[in-house]
């Protein structure tokens, strides 16, 4: 095997998550009277945190308190939908469960909150995981290095062991500071343009391409 390990994002690379994220982001703006955000934008808003979602969703010159209290409205209204539209893309299922076969370890690294990223993997991927990491007080978040490491630590593995999969500038970056090989997937949030203006120098469209570079 070429690879000990795939460390795998969580939205728009394993998870459609956008629908929901989309209307728990408007629906904590709303709350406070301040104007929804369209599809696309909550799109393109996603990837680099809750807060950081936030900070770009409320319009600007809004104090920061009431971004505070517009995170706080969403956390709890997300954990309580975040699977209502939410589902794997097409063949991933499939994907993970060849992956494990071959006895390749399998983790998940998302700038999503922690408690909401094990709970997706509870409900989508139950026992598929052996690491899960997402956004926690104190731990830098993509791009930094610091969760992948971690995961890594977790793993027995060295960054030349394992491949970064992710749909984002962001996880180009991340694999980039961790000094791994990296595979940008094209059906998420970004466009393959995007990803390729990112620095992304490997791309696949389906998760059978993900598949035949991973097992071949």
């Amino acid at each position: 095997m070429r690879y000990k390990a795939v460390v795998f994002d969580l939205d728009g690379t394993l998870l459609y998550t956008l629908e929901d994220l989309y209307l728990a982001t408007n629906h904590a703006l709303t709350q406070l009277g301040l104007p929804p955000r369209t599809r696309d934008e909550v799109r393109s808003f996603v990837g680099n945190g809750y807060r950081q979602l936030f900070r770009l969703a409320v319009p600007e010159g809004t104090p920061e308190e009431l971004q505070e209290q517009a995170l706080e409205i969403f956390n709890g209204y997300y954990l309580a939908h975040d699977q209502d539209h939410t589902a794997p893309y097409p063949g991933i299922p499939e994907l993970l469960g060849r992956l494990a076969e071959t006895g390749i370890a399998l983790a998940v690294v998302s700038n999503k909150g922690d408690l909401a990223v094990r709970d997706l993997m509870d409900h989508c991927f139950p026992g598929v995981f052996d690491a899960v990491a997402g956004e926690r007080e104190g731990v830098r978040r993509k791009p930094a290095p610091d969760t992948v490491l971690a995961v890594m630590r977790a793993l027995g593995v060295t960054a030349d062991q394992i491949v970064y999969v992710g749909d984002s500038e962001v996880d180009v970056a991340t694999a980039r500071n961790v000094e791994c090989a990296c595979i940008a997937v094209s059906w998420g949030y970004r466009t393959r343009e995007q990803l390729i203006d990112a620095g992304a120098t490997t791309l696949v469209g389906t998760a059978d391409e993900l598949e035949a570079l991973l097992i071949g």
